[in-house]
């Protein structure tokens, strides 16, 4: 009744027993820390009356000590919030996941979740792809279950990449995708159609590029006026060796402003990549694929190599003279982007922290972990 009271109260928490054994606890992101706190210990108190310690939460958020108020069992397995984590990340929720749910019968899974409910979305349906490795006639409503939660929760508010990343997970599971392990080089960063960011149409973009998370390349600052150019490149060299999850920011640098925009945001792994030309419709950019400034046609064009050479005969790829670019990229505003609370590894609580379970074997009978193993990024 407490919990009850606490939801109805209250529109910010939102509790789903997406099946029997799978749990979702999710806040926004603009939940109170006061009435956060008070219904983090109202849904302690339920879980604890109605699973006692027969339950684990997995923390898909920053972390913090008071989540450990739920339950003295938490993993933390958070991506900064709009993000899609890490392949790898991804394969050890699940492998974690189903160890534990297939430990004990009455064993509980807790997603906890605060900010947009896409990240739930990511477990879900990767959880749902991998149960499917081994799964049996029993389990067909649970995988009817977490469809739907996906279809009516999530889509809404995920984010393209998130999509895609489930769908490298899953062809990856399936054998439908064929792993790439040669390493990539980027040269240009082209964009098709210019988005309007200015008053007088146009916009300033730079890019950021990281690879698990780690700032590797920021560019200069573009100047581009949209009457005046049908698109923009970004070159980079020598080329820039990409392996892994790779994460590119293009933002907008207002003019005389100390702020910045997102213009688009896309994340890919280069296990997935077997052309060296790869383009990202407005339908695939985070933050882009609903922003009217952004135009329809637009689209952005990666071109690599497996060299870091020069790529020849990519001299029509360069800019015309209205494009200036300042190269001063000292400006805290250009350098700040931080995920050092997402860049540690999944530890155990000191206090309560469970003891993992065998992986079963009915995984490695389906080839589970060939290059998908958590701790074998190098295979990805």
């Amino acid at each position: 009744m407490s919990l009850t009271a606490a939801m109805e109260s209250s529109c910010e928490l939102d509790l789903v027993y997406i099946t029997e054994r799978i749990i979702a606890v999710s806040y926004p992101s603009t939940a109170e820390e006061q009435s956060y706190s008070s219904n983090l210990r109202e849904v302690a108190h339920m879980l604890k009356s109605k699973h006692g310690n027969n339950y684990v939460l997995f923390n898909l958020s920053e972390r913090r000590r008071d989540v450990n108020k739920l339950h003295p069992k938490v993993l933390d397995f958070g991506w900064p919030d709009m993000h899609t984590p890490a392949l790898e990340k991804i394969c050890s929720i699940c492998k974690a996941m189903d160890t534990w749910l297939n430990a004990a019968a009455h064993n509980v899974v807790v997603l906890h979740n605060k900010g947009n409910r896409g990240r739930l979305g990511v477990v879900v349906a990767a959880y749902m792809h991998y149960s499917n490795i081994s799964a049996s006639a029993d389990q067909a409503l649970d995988r009817f279950a977490m469809k739907r939660f996906y279809e009516d929760k999530v889509v809404p508010v995920g984010q393209p990449s998130q999509k895609r990343y489930i769908h490298y997970f899953s062809g990856l599971l399936s054998g439908s995708i064929k792993m790439n392990n040669k390493p990539l080089f980027l040269h240009h960063v082209i964009m098709h159609g210019i988005p309007n960011f200015e008053s007088k149409g146009g916009c300033r973009p730079f890019l950021k590029i990281y690879q698990a998370m780690q700032p590797v390349y920021t560019s200069g600052i573009y100047n581009v006026q949209g009457d005046s150019q049908t698109g923009i490149c970004i070159t980079i060299e020598p080329g820039l060796l990409l392996k892994g999850d790779i994460l590119l920011k293009c933002y907008h640098k207002k003019f005389r402003s100390p702020t910045r925009d997102v213009i688009f945001r896309v994340q890919f792994h280069t296990c997935a990549v077997h052309d060296l030309d790869v383009v990202f419709g407005k339908e695939d950019l985070d933050e882009a694929f609903r922003d009217d400034r952004f135009p329809e046609y637009g689209k952005v064009e990666f071109v690599f190599s497996y060299g870091p050479e020069k790529i020849q005969g990519m001299e029509h790829l360069e800019n015309g003279p209205s494009v200036s670019v300042d190269y001063n990229t000292s400006d805290p505003l250009i350098r700040w982007d931080s995920y050092e609370n997402f860049n540690i590894q999944r530890e155990e609580s000191a206090e309560g922290a469970w003891a993992e379970p065998p992986l079963p074997s009915k995984h490695l009978e389906k080839g589970w972990g060939v290059g998908l193993e958590p701790g074998t990024s190098q295979n990805l």
